[in-house]
């Protein structure tokens, strides 16, 4: 097999030959160019395959005196004028050593500073790039980063990036949405940072309306958004940086790389982060700590093999989220609605705390097999444990709940169990030059073991853990224990075939998935004597049900590149969501009580792109049919319960324009227009709800949590060392209740982030400093409901919500709860490789 070093000797020697003869005559040798433009090419891909640094030096060879370029001045003593060969365009013949200059860039297909990227698929897909996550605050989440993309309004409660957020996405949210992470399921959005650190990440990619037939998604009516984590290097050192920040933020992080190990193939990463900040509304203390651990392996034929794997540790502050009346007292007199430092207090923030340990594994294989075939295996894997805790008995500390005692308690939601466990295997043949095709099997089990204990709180105000025995009380004075054991096993055939026609201008996809699922949910309550539950040793089954479906997943894309400029595409398929393991977990186990159903969605996309060197043009218009609608509604505690939301149309489109670097300026903007209506009534289906059981006049109304319109700007510019970044992002009216009762104004929301790259010093070979800031006007807007309500006025059955940092008890939500964009940050970060 020839190494790149073979091919350069081989271009060396053309040279050589060509010098030879009279001034450039050479180079117009018949067939000469085109054999040097090719061999160029071969030694660009094989040089930046290896590593450009290796080549430094063979790339400026030492040319024999016998074979120099001369000038055309020595050419000219040589012979008359007449004689000199016209030089062909382009070229400058002249004396030295001939240097042959390899480049490349990862921000080729960037626009917008990294906030847009060229892409081809033929559906719309719409991607954050390496350039604009740098320049970002390192707390950033996925969903921080997409929060300017057209399709995507995001709302995150907290800015140190630990309690993760939400998604709108063309009239659905994030739990209709595939969130991913290299191609495997990742925690949900409200929890999304439990999975990588934001410097681990190389891109964040949104399909907003479409999702790949083998991709493991169960819920993709939304689209995907996947995150593609680090490549580990193949050179030894890594990377590490410190911000803090307001709020008393803090953070280091920490990268290593192993380099290529010896001649196995093998690269590496290791990185370990801490961050550690107060809650911007009220008291709380907020911590985390992540581990990410990356390695790859490569073999000569083209087969390679990856795993990432990732720990996380928090402790964070519940927030109280405000209703309208509780938002509005806050915005006019600034009365906070935050936790409170009074440990007597239901509102105590140490008694409104999340715990939780979560692990994430995948490790993706690609093995290229003889006769054109190859294998792929993608298996994955996430357990998580921990607990919400929340005020027992919403009155103030003393006023007892027992007869007996004079003690406060707290209420606890407990996951022993939160497992997720798959594989995809996939075979891909080569049928001819135009048409690959792949079929595979999809596999997965999800299960929730959860339950609701209560414990006395401990005498400083803080909530114990619900498994120390000395604070779990007996079940005769309240202490008993019900829960669930909820889930599905999942079993997925799929088959596709793409093929490209007219020199790949011509590209067509068309797959189909078939999912078979079997769902549970079991309910389980604790022996009388029991002062410690454990699934299946001591309690009893109190009620079961279950579904076994199935879902048919058909897609077809076709996509035509008329140039290199222009390319259009249509794109449609089906998608399906089912209740998850934490849903089914909110539902009454009743034997015999139906179970909710699927989630069916069919959609259309037609798009247009156009791109030169100046500038890049995506447009996407779409229609979406939805029946069976899931919605969540807001229980507190962090903790959500499905309800029915009937049927939905949404249609609109998607606009996203950036431009290439322009004397340093990078501008980007993209809009979107949603018509999106309710086409049915609903029936109020939550137990706690005072309409329980009534129907509610939804139908020909704005879609909940739908808003007309949105748009973004960003500007980026880039001078030397210098880099900054600025984006605003406004999001329409929307309604906030099924029956369009309540509303919430648009809102605009802004961030900036300035820096410099210093030059190398020593062993910090990239020593860099910035700021980023958010809120930089201070407003105090809501930027999204916590999830769907059925009308306006008293939610009887929902968490209370708490007037304020003083107020030591709570009330009824008056309509929906918000989360509300953060107060002014800002963030300073120190970074270097080495």
């Amino acid at each position: 097999m020839k190494t790149g070093r073979d091919f350069y000797s081989a271009v060396k020697r053309q040279v050589r030959v060509a010098g030879g003869r009279a001034g450039l005559a050479g180079l117009r040798m018949p067939g000469l160019k085109t054999r040097l433009r090719a061999m160029s090419c071969l030694v660009g891909t094989v040089c930046i395959a290896t590593g450009a640094d290796a080549w430094a030096q063979t790339a400026t060879p030492t040319t024999p005196a016998q074979h120099r370029h001369v000038t055309p001045g020595h050419v000219a003593a040589a012979q008359p004028k007449t004689a000199t060969p016209a030089q062909p365009a382009g070229i400058v013949d002249q004396q030295g050593p001939e240097t042959i200059r390899v480049a490349s860039s990862r921000q080729a297909r960037d626009g917008g500073g990294g906030m847009m990227r060229l892409e081809t698929a033929p559906h719309a897909v719409q991607t954050i790039g390496k350039q604009f996550i740098e320049m970002r605050n390192p707390t950033s989440t996925a969903l921080d980063l997409v929060k300017n993309l057209p399709s995507m309004n995001v709302t995150t409660p907290d800015p140190s990036g630990m309690e993760g957020g939400q998604i709108q996405t063309r009239g659905l949210t994030d739990l209709d949405m595939g969130l991913m992470l290299d191609g495997a399921p990742a925690a949900a959005a409200k929890y999304l940072n439990e999975d990588i650190d934001s410097e681990n990440l190389e891109s964040v990619e949104v399909t907003p309306g479409s999702s790949a037939t083998d991709l493991p998604a169960m819920s993709a009516a939304g689209g995907v958004m996947n995150e593609r984590s680090h490549t580990a290097s193949h050179k030894f050192g890594g990377m590490t940086d410190f911000s803090y920040g307001t709020n008393n933020m803090s953070r280091e992080f920490i990268r290593l790389e192993s380099g290529d190990i010896g001649k196995t193939g093998i690269r590496s990463y290791f990185s370990f982060s801490n961050t550690h900040s107060r809650s911007w509304m009220g008291s709380g203390i907020n911590q985390r700590k992540h581990i990410d651990f990356g390695l790859q392996k490569d073999w000569d034929n083209g087969s390679n093999a990856r795993l990432f794997v990732s720990w996380n540790s928090e402790d964070f502050t519940i927030d109280a989220y405000p209703d309208s009346t509780a938002f509005y007292n806050y915005k006019h007199t600034g009365t906070g609605y935050g936790r409170n430092s009074d440990p007597t207090s239901d509102n105590y923030w140490k008694n409104n705390n999340d715990h939780w340990n979560q692990i994430f594994l995948t490790a993706p294989i690609h093995v290229v097999l003889p006769a054109k075939f190859a294998f792929d295996l993608q298996p994955y894997f996430s357990f998580g444990q921990g607990w919400d805790a929340s005020p027992g008995n919403n009155t103030l500390y003393g006023q007892n709940w027992s007869a007996s005692e004079n003690r406060n308690y707290t209420s606890y939601f407990l996951e022993n169990e939160a497992r997720q466990v798959g594989a995809v295997a996939k075979v891909s043949y080569d049928i001819d030059r135009h048409n690959h095709l792949s079929f595979g099997y999809w596999y997965e089990n999800n299960q929730t073991i959860q339950n609701y204990p209560t414990g006395y709180t401990m005498a400083n105000g803080a909530a114990p853990s619900p498994n120390w025995q000395q604070y779990q009380g007996t079940a005769a004075n309240g202490y008993g224990i019900t829960g669930v054991n909820a889930g599905y096993e999942l079993h997925s055939l799929f088959i596709q075939d793409t093929a490209k026609y007219f020199n790949d201008k011509l590209q067509i996809h068309a797959g189909f998935k078939f999912v078979m699922s079997d769902a549970w949910n079991k309910g389980w309550a604790a022996n009388s004597d029991a002062r410690k539950w454990v699934y299946g040793q001591n309690g009893q089954q109190t009620g079961h049900n279950g579904a076994n479906t199935t879902e048919p997943l058909p897609q077809l894309s076709i996509s035509y590149t008329f140039n290199d400029h222009h390319q259009i595409y249509v794109n449609a398929e089906g998608d399906y969501r089912q209740p998850s393991a934490t849903d089914l977990g909110w539902l009454s186990p009743t034997t015999g009580s139906p179970m909710l159903k699927n989630q069916y969605s069919i959609k259309e996309e037609l798009g247009y792109r156009y791109h030169d060197k100046y500038v890049m043009l995506d447009l996407s218009l779409f229609n979406y049919n939805v029946t069976n609608r899931i919605l969540s509604t807001y229980l507190g505690a962090n903790q959500y319960m499905p309800i029915e939301g009937g049927n939905q149309t949404m249609r609109g489109f998607d606009v996203m324009i950036a431009s290439r670097p322009f004397h340093g300026f990078s501008p980007y903007a993209s809009f979107e227009y949603l018509h999106a209506t309710q086409d049915s009534n609903v029936v109020d289906s939550n137990p706690f709800d005072a309409s329980y059981g009534k129907t509610i006049a939804a139908k020909g109304q704005q879609a909940i949590m739908a808003p007309h319109v949105m748009a973004n700007f960003g500007l980026t510019y880039k001078y030397r060392g210098f880099f900054a970044n600025a984006a605003v992002h406004y999001t329409g009216p929307q309604s906030v209740a099924l029956d369009n009762s309540e509303r919430m104004p648009g809102y605009v929301t802004d961030t900036l982030s300035l820096g410099y790259h210093f030059k190398p010093f020593m062993y910090a070979k990239s020593p860099s400093f910035k700021l980023n800031f958010s809120n930089l006007t201070g407003s105090i807007v809501r930027t999204g409901a916590m999830g769907a309500i059925y009308h306006a006025g008293s939610q009887s059955g929902s968490y209370p919500v708490f007037y304020g940092a003083s107020s030591p008890t709570g009330r009824a939500a008056d309509g929906n709860s918000f989360m509300v964009e953060p107060r002014f940050t800002m963030t300073g970060t120190i970074s270097t490789s080495f």
